[in-house]
């Protein structure tokens, strides 16, 4: 096997849960092959830099194996490498999320009926239900 379509590259190696999300992010330009947007039938090859944007986060990656088929974790992760830029960009950035959560100001409880009532007259205001 010299090459694998983009979309069944990135769902083997487990970027994304599906083969249908996976061409959908080729679409919306999240997946890139040496700087530039692929389509999801485009085909991988060995040695190719790939960049990719999901909701785990952006990766540079090599394409190291290529396999049509989802196996475990473990196979998956052998297909590619991430560079190191990527991963230290990563886990900053996972870093700077969970220190925003500690700045974070969540409501004690349920509020109380003055609040509710301060709450559904807003509403009224505003022109909704109530």
């Amino acid at each position: 096997m010299s090459s694998v379509r983009m979309d069944k590259w990135l769902w083997a190696a487990r970027f994304f849960k599906t083969r249908s999300l996976a061409a959908r992010a080729c679409e919306l330009g999240r997946i890139q092959a040496n700087g530039q947007n692929v389509k999801a039938a485009r085909d991988v090859r060995v040695g190719a830099m790939l960049h990719v944007s999901n909701d785990s986060g952006d990766f540079e990656i090599e394409v190291l194996l290529l396999s049509e088929v989802r196996g475990p974790a473990s196979v998956a992760q052998s297909l590619y490498r991430e560079t190191e830029a990527s991963r230290e960009l990563r886990l900053k950035v996972a870093a700077e999320r969970k220190a925003m959560k500690q700045f974070e100001q969540l409501p004690a409880g349920r509020p109380s009926k003055r609040d509710r009532r301060r709450i559904i007259q807003f509403r009224q205001r505003l022109g909704g239900d109530g």
